[in-house]
């Protein structure tokens, strides 16, 4: 069911992605950007979705998987064919085998049913709470960032905490409680605090992103 909660984290997602987009193809450059976050998030739409083969919810449900699967792939295109970059390889050098292998692991701990749609949407939600670790990794390393990707990571970071408030909702309205769906949002938006903090003491006020030394 739609919620005010739902469709503000939905634009929100929305905005990040176009924001990301718009950037790479404005500038050229994929600089400070990492294809190993992008690699991650485009696992996450592919094995959260698959049950686009099979089952149909609603027009907005099916328009969005589609939009958010094919978006992640073609700034995976963006990044590794048109503007691929060797300084960018050299410095997004997370070690994301083991986000992907703990995310495995938990999402075979933590399901609903032993299914392999069940499995991959536990393991896509476990997958999704890290998957920005990559990105966050780069900023590190350099220390700044311009101010529209810092943007997009807030953008992507305002759309998981928004779901947190929308699983509440439905609970109260449907019954339906998720309480993986909203751990995970919750470990999300904790890794994100952070930057959260940095982002609103200075991108906010008109100052450069940069990391505390």
């Amino acid at each position: 069911m739609l919620n005010i909660f739902r469709i503000a984290g939905d634009t929100s997602h929305l905005v990040s992605i176009l924001i990301l987009i718009n950037t790479i193809q404005k500038s050229k450059s994929i600089a400070g950007i990492s294809f190993k976050t992008q690699l991650l998030y485009s696992t996450v739409f592919i094995t959260r979705y698959i049950d686009l083969t099979f089952r149909y919810i609603s027009l907005y449900n099916t328009l969005m998987k589609l939009f958010f699967i094919g978006s992640s792939l073609y700034i995976l295109y963006l990044m590794n064919y048109k503007y691929k970059s060797s300084e960018t390889q050299r410095i997004d050098t997370f070690k994301i085998e083991y986000l992907l292998g703990g995310s495995f692991i938990l999402g075979l701990i933590f399901t609903y049913d032993y299914s392999i749609t069940e499995i991959l949407w536990s393991f896509s939600l476990w997958l999704e709470s890290v998957a920005i670790l990559p990105q966050l990794f780069m900023l590190q390393r350099t220390g700044t960032a311009q101010n529209i990707t810092t943007h997009y990571i807030f953008a992507l970071g305002i759309y998981r905490a928004l779901y947190i408030p929308n699983w509440l909702y439905r609970y109260f309205a449907e019954g339906r409680f998720d309480a993986l769906a909203i751990f995970t949002g919750i470990v999300q938006t904790l890794v994100y605090s952070d930057f959260f903090w940095i982002y609103y003491n200075k991108v906010l006020k008109g100052l450069k992103f940069e990391l505390p030394q």
